[in-house]
């Protein structure tokens, strides 16, 4: 025997239906911040990258006539430095109130000399002056531009209830450490902004490379007997 609901019936039980979809699509199980749905882990716990500049003071003996040993090594010291991880010019500054004159332009001398025999280039130093109306006896200055990675505040593992299990959220502390470790061991945090050109390809280097990938010969470099992995026969008997 077929049964038929009567119109009024059969209404009010597509209403409630979907009614109890509605009230199931409203009440999410977990509680998801907005900051879950944009971007990943990574982007939220973001190494930031701050300049600043690292100066080195030379002293101008009044009775001097040229560095000594220790101010050479410190400003080799600090061009090294410079080449390392220094952005934009590598600044000189003579002092302009000394009382030795003379070696304080002997000075700037030595150290741009120093800095060219540790390969900066002479386009790469920026001479200057400070010290015009100091009342004492300025030092020479040398600095540039360096950059710093500063990890992201990772929160303590104390501070996050593990037992909770009310949602399948990511932790707070989820990512933070992998962002703490690249940020001590990169080497150059300029790098982050990007702002470094990449050097031009060698396309001859890479003909070779593809030559050999034609005809199905290995495509690294040749080892000598002296470079290869294998053990000594010394050590094996």
């Amino acid at each position: 025997m077929t049964s038929i609901l009567k119109p009024a019936a059969s209404i009010f039980a597509a209403g409630f239906g979907l009614s109890a979809l509605a009230g199931c699509a409203s009440v999410a199980p977990t509680a998801v911040p907005k900051s879950y749905l944009e971007g990943t882990i990574l982007d939220r716990n973001e190494i930031r990258v701050e300049k600043r500049t690292e100066f080195l003071e030379v002293a101008i003996h009044p009775e001097a006539s040229e560095l000594s040993g220790a101010d050479k090594a410190k400003i080799a010291d600090f061009v090294t430095a410079y080449r390392d991880h220094g952005h934009g010019p590598l600044i000189m500054s003579l002092p302009a109130s000394s009382t030795n004159p003379q070696m304080a332009v002997a000075a700037v001398a030595e150290a741009r000399a120093i800095a060219y025999e540790n390969g900066v280039q002479y386009d790469e130093i920026a001479g200057g002056n400070h010290g015009a109306r100091s009342g004492r006896a300025e030092p020479m200055i040398l600095a540039f531009q360096t950059y710093d990675a500063i990890a992201p505040d990772c929160p303590s593992m104390a501070t996050v209830d593990f037992s909770n299990v009310s949602s399948n959220n990511e932790l707070p502390t989820l990512g933070c450490a992998v962002r703490a470790n690249q940020a001590a061991m990169i080497a150059d945090p300029a790098d982050l902004l990007g702002t470094r050109p990449l050097d031009q390809g060698d396309a001859v280097r890479r003909g070779v490379i593809m030559q050999k990938f034609r005809q199905g010969e290995s495509t690294g470099s040749s080892r000598s007997q002296e470079e290869s992995g294998t053990i000594s026969d010394a050590v094996k008997e």
